[in-house]
């Protein structure tokens, strides 16, 4: 059965033995800098890579931020945009885990040396990818509060 590389340009790590040689376009294995053309959501943006001659999404590993309808969606997505929109980052993959389960792209994004996913946890706006299904975001603020009383 022939890849739909058009829907799924991303090759998961076990279809790279199939697939790899079939790519219309290089398979991203190793850490690169590309410019966030469209931030979908407080996880998920849109990547120009020069590179390749379309834009692709990338989901930033180890947060889930809340989709767009849930509350603070809207609010996680407007933070990010306001941060990255058409600014040139960079991208740390992770050669064991480069793809999600929906194809796209994982990684970790480095802007201005900081780690984005890791400020975006810390502006309460994510949550670490393992405490997702509890429905919260982590109250960082009030947790340095109540160290310091």
């Amino acid at each position: 059965m022939p890849h739909d590389f058009l829907n799924f340009p991303e090759l998961t790590n076990s279809q790279m033995d199939l697939y790899y040689f079939e790519s219309p376009h290089k398979q991203i294995t190793e850490s690169f800098s590309a410019t966030v053309v469209k931030v979908h959501d407080g996880d998920t943006v849109t990547l120009r890579w020069e590179e390749r001659n379309f834009d692709f999404p990338l989901r930033i590993s180890n947060i889930a931020a809340p989709e767009l309808k849930e509350t603070g969606g809207k609010d996680s997505q407007s933070w990010l945009e306001d941060i990255l929109l058409n600014e040139e980052i960079q991208i740390i993959i992770n050669p064991n885990k480069r793809v999600e389960k929906w194809g796209r792209l994982l990684g970790t994004i480095l802007f201005n040396g900081l780690d984005v996913g890791e400020e975006s946890i810390f502006a309460n706006k994510s949550t670490q990818w393992e405490q997702r299904n509890d429905g919260t975001i982590r109250d960082f603020f009030g947790e340095l509060d109540k160290l310091w009383r």
